[in-house]
């Protein structure tokens, strides 16, 4: 294997934007904040957006999708469209 090529994988603290869990990882991101673990250790902080303990799949608050289809739908929002006669 090549020397030096591989990237540089750091501790990482991730924390979720909308419940604030947090966990501890390995990643090649890094991050100007800082936060403190459990194990008194201070490891850079990566606010997301989305984890998987808000993310809807996860959590089962999935979205049911209508099972009415999409051209029915169009219709019936914007009206029938006359199709010309073959």
């Amino acid at each position: 294997m090549k020397p030096n090529i591989h990237p540089n994988y750091q501790p990482v603290v991730f924390q979720d934007g909308n419940t604030g869990t947090r966990f501890l990882t390995r990643s090649t991101t890094t991050s100007d904040r800082t936060t403190e673990w459990e194990d008194g250790n201070t490891y850079p902080l990566v606010v997301v957006d989305v984890t998987s303990d808000s993310h809807p799949f996860w959590t089962g608050a999935a979205r049911v999708m209508d099972t009415e289809g999409r051209v029915e739908k169009f219709e019936r929002r914007y009206g029938v469209r006359k199709r010309p006669a073959r």
